[in-house]
């Protein structure tokens, strides 16, 4: 149970620095902030499978089976995003 405590600690400490960390980044660092957010989101899929790998309880495979569903949440929101921020910059064909 300890262990369990110790994971929402760090969990609520990493949310509360990470939001005020990322409300202070400037405007024209989104894009290059979204594609790291991407990466960290990666890692955080390969720890929870990890955990899967060895013998937990329900509430720890609980846990870790939502750690997954919001970190693909998050890279493929990423995805879309930047996509649609990149078709900002592509040309229109002469026709329209």
């Amino acid at each position: 149970m300890s262990n369990l405590l110790l994971m929402i600690g760090v969990f609520i400490f990493a949310f509360v620095s990470g939001y005020i960390l990322i409300s202070r980044v400037p405007q024209m660092l989104h894009t290059p902030l979204m594609s790291m957010t991407n990466a960290i989101s990666a890692v955080t899929i390969l720890g929870a499978l990890l955990l899967f790998a060895v013998e937990t309880t329900a509430l720890e495979k609980l846990l870790g089976g939502l750690a997954i569903g919001t970190a693909v949440f998050n890279i493929v929101g990423g995805f879309v995003i930047t996509d649609r921020m990149l078709g900002l910059f592509r040309k229109k064909p002469a026709g329209e």
